[in-house]
């Protein structure tokens, strides 16, 4: 049975996870004394102290709700095992770019693991002590990625301390797995008990009692109520569980002392835990991470309301850079229905799609789903955005944009980033957004607006697309404009124009009223659905943004070379993609130029690096059409093609309800397979160098 208020408990921790990272990224690893001398104690977001945005990649975030996804990937079975859990690493991590701290084998215990993952070791040895040391299998990665696993258990902490160690061995061993498993009982607990110390005690049941992970808990209990400031206790920290006191770089042991320390000594106010968490130092984001998402699955929603408006700088954003660069861009409200949705399946329930499973529908308290007031001059101080739970006396929950004194030159604009922003595209963080656009040309736009019942004028309102256009300039492309008046509805449809391949960037919505208007439009729900109709060439200007939209994941990818991409790869294949998994049923064609490699060619219905299809040249003489699943690569169908180097051809693959068909020069592949159902395409090249000059997609 899950909780009632299960949903909104899943959005709190959610939403407790990214701000306690927002909070502690700026200054990640400081010691105590350099925040104390340069910051002082963390109250609030110091990003613009530091000159970074808030909103960024942080390996915290995206491992949490990308590692996690072993489990719908495999059919949501209480069975999973480390094997598929690593099985999804290699889908989803790209190599030196994506989730994972890339510090070296030896010196990165989760680089470590990957490049043993990557050669054949699979987990738990992956990340077991016998291969990979001590020091190296207890830093603290496995924590930072655990909360998942706790939030599709709610109240069964025995399953998620097994579902944790399951996934901490893919990468870690011994107190590492201990620590996981301790903040990950803790968190499903927390779903049904609000006293911390009976979570606490919970938890130590699941670990050897001898272990010293739970000697240091024992400790800064004891430290706890000995002591009333928290800086002594803090002070004993380092004494005994100092990094002095244990190898690598950021070990799992003190820092899970300082997730106690700021729960204890926080209690139930999540400032000031976060303050406290954020200020003793260390690997802050990680801490504050922990302690804010088991603060928001214990307390729901509510812990955000006392103290400084955490929640609205945030707007629910949050990145999830992987292999699959169509759900880079996402919310916090959209993650915790994939969570939910995961704990349904294992509770043998049903999904919960919201509005017909719209993207945009605004359903949990306080949700604005990466909506934002524009801050341009046309608009600023014209509009705020706030949730409401029902409007114009219905039940239905929006996104209400609430205007004043817009007037000629004066507009409402609130729009949600589709693709990467422009303070994501050159940051100081170490971790690159890598993404594909989530709206295409050629897909249709669907909306539900309304006007408040109480407004007193009519006003105009037009949904628009941004695009990054001529050398990466913001051009707009305007859906009809649609008169509102008072208290009318207005069920919008709309065909996303030809964008000549520029990527879509944010999709938003405009009110303009040509005399003095005061009043509030609400944004029901928002979506886009269909196959796009796009083209995909090298564009004349020199801008950079549309070879973004392709998620890079080849060993080079100069865009010095006179062809749209040239790739090379230097062991196993490498892969170039684009698109959402979504994306169904379409046919794809690609003009290429096949150089020396092993095999090359065009994929289709990418769910990752190693999930597709693809029509590739082999280099001993054969095209085929194959399927790749993880380590196995079948081969559907295959003919004898005496293909030539540096030779154009066109590649075209059509894919619907399982039947393939492939065809170049006049050969054609038929094969049926239904494993794969949707998603993108991509450019697939083993161990060589291939071309391609244009890509298009179309139903």
């Amino acid at each position: 049975m899950l909780p009632h208020d299960y949903i909104e408990r899943v959005y709190a921790g959610v939403l407790g996870k990214i701000i306690g990272v927002y909070l502690g990224r700026p200054f990640e690893s400081w010691p105590y004394e350099r925040i104390m001398a340069e910051l002082g104690e963390i109250n609030y977001y110091v990003h613009e102290q530091r000159g970074m945005p808030l909103i960024v990649a942080d390996d915290d975030i995206t491992g949490t709700f990308t590692f996690l996804r072993a489990l719908p990937d495999n059919g949501n079975t209480r069975n999973l095992t480390p094997a598929q859990i690593g099985d999804n690493w290699l889908n989803y991590i790209v190599e030196e770019r994506a989730i994972l701290w890339w510090g070296g084998i030896g010196n990165s215990t989760e680089h470590t693991a990957y490049l043993h993952l990557k050669n054949g070791i699979k987990a738990p040895e992956s990340g077991s002590m016998a291969r990979n040391t001590k020091v190296v299998a207890e830093q603290i990665g496995s924590q930072i990625f655990i909360d998942g696993w706790a939030m599709v258990a709610p109240g069964d902490p025995e399953l998620a301390v097994d579902l944790a160690r399951r996934a901490a061995s893919v990468s870690h061993d011994g107190e590492a797995i201990y620590g996981a498993q301790v903040i990950a009982a803790m968190e499903a607990q927390a779903f049904v008990e609000r006293d911390l110390h009976k979570l606490i005690d919970v938890a130590l049941r699941f670990i050897p009692a001898d272990s010293t992970i739970a000697r240091l808990i024992h400790d800064v209990r004891n430290w706890h109520a000995r002591y009333p400031d928290w800086h002594d206790t803090r002070n004993e920290i380092v004494r005994l569980y100092g990094y002095d006191r244990y190898g690598g770089n950021c070990h799992m042991v003190p820092n899970h002392a300082l997730i106690h320390m700021g729960l204890l000594y926080g209690g139930d106010d999540f400032q000031r835990a976060m303050m406290i968490t954020n200020t003793a130092g260390w690997d802050t984001d990680c801490n504050a991470a922990n302690v804010g998402c088991l603060l928001g699955i214990k307390n729901g929603l509510a812990t955000f309301e006392a103290g400084p408006d955490l929640r609205g700088p945030v707007a629910d954003r949050l990145y999830l850079p992987t292999a699959d660069g169509g759900r880079t861009i996402t919310d916090a409200v959209t993650e915790t229905y994939h969570v939910v949705n995961i704990a349904r399946a294992l509770h043998n329930l049903p999904a919960v799609t919201p509005k017909d499973g719209a993207r945009y529908h605004f359903s949990l308290p306080g949700a604005v789903q990466g909506f934002i007031c524009d801050d341009t001059p046309e608009s600023r101080g014209v509009a705020t955005l706030t949730q409401v739970a029902g409007y114009n006396g219905g039940e239905r929950p929006a996104l209400a944009i609430n205007y004043q004194r817009l007037a000629l030159g004066r507009s409402a604009i609130a729009t949600t980033m589709t693709f990467i922003p422009p303070d994501g595209i050159d940051t100081k963080s170490s971790y690159q957004i890598l993404a594909s656009p989530t709206l295409y040309s050629g897909q249709t736009v669907t909306a539900t607006i309304a006007a408040d019942q109480a407004n007193r004028q009519d006003v105009a309102v037009t949904i628009f697309v941004r695009l990054y256009g001529v050398d990466d300039a913001i051009e707009s492309i305007e859906a009809p404009q649609v008169r509102l008046a008072a208290g009318a509805v207005h069920h919008l449809s709309w065909q996303v124009p030809d964008t000549h391949g520029a990527p879509i960037m944010a999709i938003g919505v405009r009110v303009d009223s040509a005399v003095r208007a005061d009043g509030m439009v609400y944004l029901d729900m928002l979506d886009w659905s269909g196959t796009p109709t796009l083209a995909v060439t090298r564009p004349a200007h020199a801008g950079r943004l549309w070879r973004r939209a392709w998620v890079d994941a080849v060993d080079i990818l100069d865009p010095q070379w006179p062809e749209m991409f040239r790739l090379a790869h230097n062991r196993g294949t490498g892969m170039i993609a684009l698109g959402t998994a979504d994306w169904c049923d379409y046919t794809a064609t690609a003009t290429v130029i096949p150089h020396m490699f092993v095999a090359g060619g065009l994929a289709v219905h990418v769910q990752g690096l190693r999930r597709y299809y693809a029509v590739q040249f082999a280099a001993d003489g054969l095209l085929q059409l194959v399927k790749q699943h993880d380590d196995e690569t079948t081969v559907l169908a295959q003919i004898p093609f005496d293909w030539q180097q540096a030779t154009v051809y066109v590649l075209q693959v059509s894919i619907a309800h399982g039947q393939i068909t492939a065809e170049v020069a006049g050969q054609v592949l038929h094969a049926f397979d239904t494993t794969w159902r949707h998603g993108g395409v991509g450019l697939v090249c083993t161990e060589g160098r291939f071309a391609c000059e244009r890509v298009t997609i179309q139903p």
